[in-house]
């Protein structure tokens, strides 16, 4: 034990947080600074100097043009790009044109229509946060949503258009998603 160097280990200074870089805007050293969006590297003489960049450089996709494929909506090429929630295939005339498709998302074997408005079905669909759910298509008109795999049957007790297919510790069972209504069976 007394072979370690216990000044690499100080709350202060870590030894890899030394980056040993100089600032290309004054010429300080850099060093790794954290906040509460995660790490970055930054120049020691942040308040005169203001200099950052990522800790990580990640690789920007840029926008790659799909030979031979026609968009749905306007009939112009579509190209692979990259959002906030990952890579997708979108029309390159975009702010004309909405039109976006999933490439890692498998079309279900069946519609589930919706129980609300009885002219969308229901999509998968995922918020900020990465976590998936069970959406209307008609969206802005209809804002009903299940966060579980709808199922296309008919609650036998109230009569509500589906039902949801939860896992818990007792296996999976089917329930109504409808608040007043207590259906569950398992599957």
């Amino acid at each position: 034990m007394s072979k370690i160097d216990h000044s690499l280990f100080s709350a202060h200074e870590h030894a890899l947080e030394r980056e040993f870089e100089l600032c290309p805007e004054c010429g300080s050293e850099l060093s790794v600074r954290h906040s509460k969006h995660g790490s970055f590297v930054g120049c020691n003489n942040y308040p005169n100097c203001q200099y950052t960049r990522p800790l990580v450089q990640h690789e920007s996709i840029e926008t790659q043009v799909i030979e031979g494929s026609v968009c749905p909506e306007c009939g112009h090429e579509l190209a692979v790009k990259s959002g906030r929630f990952g890579i997708f295939i979108g029309c390159t005339q975009y702010p004309e044109c909405h039109h976006i498709e999933k490439p890692d998302q498998a079309a279900p074997e069946e519609a589930v229509a919706c129980p609300v408005c009885q002219t969308g079905v229901m999509d998968h669909r995922t918020n900020r946060y990465g976590k998936g759910f069970y959406a209307c298509s008609c969206y802005p008109k209809c804002k009903f949503l299940v966060n579980y795999p709808p199922v296309a049957e008919a609650c036998p007790d109230c009569g509500f258009g589906l039902l949801v297919q939860r896992k818990g510790a007792g296996g999976t069972r089917l329930e109504c998603p409808n608040k007043p209504c207590k259906y569950k069976r398992p599957l």
